[in-house]
């Protein structure tokens, strides 16, 4: 069960908390632990994740940085708001083959309009494996 900042829309907690996060992040066994607008941090397993060569999927990378940047956005945006993803981009440092993943994002511009972070994920000896980055557009329901 995450942590949520005070005042987080308490429709978007029970979202989260009935969908585990969605059918991707479900199918993808990721956890998320903390949340907010500022920061979040979510983990993942490599195994069920991997790619043809045995490697975390680049793409998991991916769907793990929109996922906590998605999730991040929406909680700023607020009540009676809600937020789509308009940008996102991955640099991938390292490979990985095993063990779990933590991604921590970091807001880079909370706006009225537009939501950017950056998304650092690393292995479990804290080595930098990607960083993405997400910019999403909020709007009003």
């Amino acid at each position: 069960m995450a942590s949520y900042p005070e005042g987080t829309d308490p429709a978007i907690i029970a979202l989260l908390e009935e969908t585990q996060g969605g059918e991707l992040s479900q199918k993808m066994q990721m956890e998320f632990l903390e949340l907010s607008a500022e920061h979040s941090v979510a983990r993942m397993p490599v195994e069920g994740n991997r790619q043809v060569t045995g490697i975390l999927h680049g793409g998991a990378h991916v769907v793990l940085g929109e996922s906590l940047g998605s999730v991040s956005a929406a909680i700023h945006a607020g009540v009676g708001r809600y937020c789509v993803g308009i940008e996102i981009n991955a640099t991938h440092s390292r490979s990985i083959a095993s063990g779990f993943v933590t991604a921590t994002c970091t807001a880079l511009s909370l706006g009225r309009t537009l939501a950017t972070h950056e998304i650092v994920v690393r292995d479990e000896q804290d080595r930098r494996l990607s960083t993405v980055r997400m910019t999403n557009l909020l709007m009003d329901r």
